[in-house]
């Protein structure tokens, strides 16, 4: 109760500091956004990484010298480094694979699979994105990873964007689920997710027509909607782009990691790039998706109404 109490205060407190700057904006206090997440971030019972680039390209970053866990945040890099090796082959999204079944496992998040129930099945690469993208399916993601960019080859292909090369990509969900672990193996600091995800949306990573594509998969992400979905859907004809992760527990029996990356393009077509990454949480997912969704909701808020 202590705990809840506690988190509680801290997010009065936050919402009181973000409070009273109603003024059309002339320039950010980061100042002000700090103390603010540094509140909630001090109550957690988890590790808490913010990263926020705003319209103007400051920074403001909490915890980024921490190794955080990826979960599925990484599909958004393996989809990129999936575009760029199908480029560099002159092949399309369309181009299709076949699949055998012993390649995928029934016992994995997979909503693929409620489509392709029995047998082999030929998929296209652009549809096993568009699962991992959208729905954050791990078979898509193993698949993708086996048959058209290798984890290692991913690595080496984020790196050489315009990102900090503060993250670390060695596992694939299959031996993250054999081996929970290994999770902690793949991980990035926050800012590195901030920049990488405001990359696919504002700058040219991979030919127009795949980046376009997963733009949209992206604007289209169905998971964990209790996140920066739900404080972004506040705002109206504001619109995100955004990537989850989260998942498993920890042998002290906190989840492991719950994240969402986005940009989010306010009403006044701002973009504002927002990385919320929690480790070793000793609370429930719902809480952890709460703090989230609060943190992006004193985010937006503050962008929109601060003046310096």
């Amino acid at each position: 109760m202590r705990l809840k109490i506690t988190r509680i205060f801290a997010i009065v407190i936050a919402c009181a500091i973000i409070s009273g700057c109603h003024r059309p904006h002339d320039s950010y206090n980061l100042d002000g956004l700090r103390s603010a997440i540094d509140s909630i971030a001090a109550a957690s019972p988890g590790t808490v990484g913010v990263a926020i680039i705003t319209p103007d390209g400051d920074t403001l970053t909490v915890n980024n010298d921490v190794k955080f866990p990826l979960m599925s945040v990484f599909k958004l890099h393996e989809a990129i480094a999936a575009a760029h090796v199908t480029d560099r082959h002159n092949q399309s999204l369309d181009s299709l694979l076949t699949i055998r079944r012993d390649e995928v496992s029934p016992d994995t998040w997979s909503p693929m699979l409620q489509d392709y129930p029995r047998g082999d099945f030929d998929i296209s690469i652009g549809d096993l994105i568009r699962y991992m993208l959208l729905v954050s399916d791990n078979n898509a993601s193993t698949l993708i990873f086996d048959r058209v960019v290798s984890v290692a080859h991913a690595d080496s292909i984020i790196r050489t964007l315009d990102v900090p090369s503060s993250f670390q990509l060695r596992f694939t969900e299959r031996e993250m689920q054999a081996d929970h672990p290994k999770s902690y193996e793949n991980w990035s600091s926050p800012l590195s997710c901030a920049a990488l995800i405001k990359a696919v949306i504002a700058d040219s990573l991979v030919s127009p027509v795949k980046q376009d594509s997963i733009r949209s998969w992206l604007s289209q992400c169905s998971s964990a909607n209790g996140r920066m979905a739900s404080a972004v859907a506040q705002v109206p004809d504001a619109k995100l782009y955004h990537r989850t992760g989260s998942g498993y527990v920890n042998d002290r029996g906190q989840i492991l990691a719950v994240n969402d990356i986005g940009l989010i393009e306010l009403p006044d077509g701002r973009q504002l790039a927002v990385a919320i990454l929690i480790k070793d949480y000793a609370g429930t997912q719902p809480q952890a998706d709460a703090e989230i969704a609060t943190l992006t909701k004193i985010i937006i808020e503050h962008i929109t109404y601060s003046s310096s």
